[in-house]
């Protein structure tokens, strides 16, 4: 007995493939012809997309003709600057190679139906920048749909698959050693959040360096962020209204470091001269705020670009049956020294 139909613009691709007893990724590669998957696997699919009533939508559609490439970007609540640089980069290379980028935001714990969106949006690949680079949820539901994607700003890649990032810990001890240059033995840190590797990756350079510099850490300057501006205004204010205080303050990123420079302005603390502040990423904050901010340069948007690169590549690659394979792509830091850096006064 045929079953009963749903309307067809309900129907997902993820019903599809359970009907069919396949992946989602393999219900994609039948809607746009790949002729690699097997016969027998392209009667099951299209027995079921009759069955449940499917229709592929037109970005489904337009992949089957072969006329554009749409990729995923699925981003959940990073900071809107860098958001916008990660953006900036990724468009310009989408324009550039004519594939189509599917932006979608995930809720707290949505990943799961964000990805299937995309699926359904019939995006051929995805790009998770932080914090859904580090998401187990996220990865377990690509690898289960099939889909090929890219981890940005990890801050321990995976051996196993395809990366772009910095060395975390070495651009944190680059910092810190320059501020030790600059004569200060009480730095305080502020850590970025905690379910992100990186910013365990930049405490470990910050306390490199310090070691290195026979400089004892504190551990009462040493406070818990989760790279928001009020995090930041938090952790500064509990390092900055004791007597005892540090000279400087290295903040885990921008809006962080832009807390902690707003603390020392309502407590008459003079930036540079009586306190240094330093960033990390250089975002556009980091020259809207006065002092300008002393940072570490993470080229975000060189990295979305690398990261679409080695994508479209896999995608490439694996439609002819092939891979990229594990790749780690490194990319360099600066140092970026501004207005809100000085000598130990």
């Amino acid at each position: 007995m045929r079953k009963n139909r749903r309307s067809r613009n309900a129907v997902t691709m993820n019903e599809v493939a359970k009907e069919a007893g396949v992946s989602a990724m393999t219900v994609s590669r039948v809607l746009s012809g790949d002729a690699k998957v097997r016969d027998e696997t392209q009667s099951r699919v299209r027995l079921a997309i009759r069955e449940l009533g499917y229709s592929p939508n037109i970005a489904a559609r337009n992949l089957a003709r072969a006329a554009t490439l749409h990729v995923g970007l699925l981003y959940s609540n990073p900071s809107g600057g860098y958001l916008n640089e990660f953006l900036m980069g990724a468009l310009s290379l989408s324009g550039r190679t004519g594939c189509n980028l599917v932006v979608e935001k995930c809720s707290v714990r949505g990943e799961r139906r964000a990805i299937s969106k995309l699926l359904d949006d019939g995006v051929a690949g995805v790009i998770l920048p932080p914090p859904l680079s580090e998401s187990k949820t996220a990865l377990d539901s690509l690898v289960a749909a099939g889909l090929p994607f890219v981890r940005v700003a990890t801050g321990r890649p995976d051996p196993n698959g395809i990366s772009v990032c910095i060395n975390n810990a070495e651009a944190a001890a680059t910092m810190t050693r320059h501020l030790v240059s600059l004569g200060h033995r009480k730095v305080g840190f502020i850590i970025g959040a905690s379910n992100q590797s990186a910013s365990q990756e930049r405490y470990g350079g910050f306390l490199a360096a310090l070691r290195e510099a026979g400089i004892q850490p504190r551990p009462d300057w040493v406070m818990q962020g989760d790279f928001s501006y009020r995090s930041g205004l938090l952790a500064a204010e509990q390092m900055l209204s004791s007597r005892d205080r540090p000279s400087a303050i290295f903040a885990s990123n921008d809006d962080m470091a832009a807390g902690a420079v707003a603390v020392a302005h309502r407590l008459n603390i003079a930036v540079p001269l009586g306190l240094t502040v330093a960033g990390f990423d250089d975002t556009p904050l980091a020259t809207t705020i006065w002092p300008t901010l002393s940072t570490i340069r993470q080229p975000i948007a060189a990295m979305s670009r690398k990261a679409l690169e080695l994508l479209l590549e896999e995608i490439r690659l694996q439609r002819l049956g092939k891979s990229l394979g594990p790749v780690q792509h490194f990319l360099d830091f600066s140092l970026v020294m501004r207005e809100s850096s000085g000598p130990c006064q």
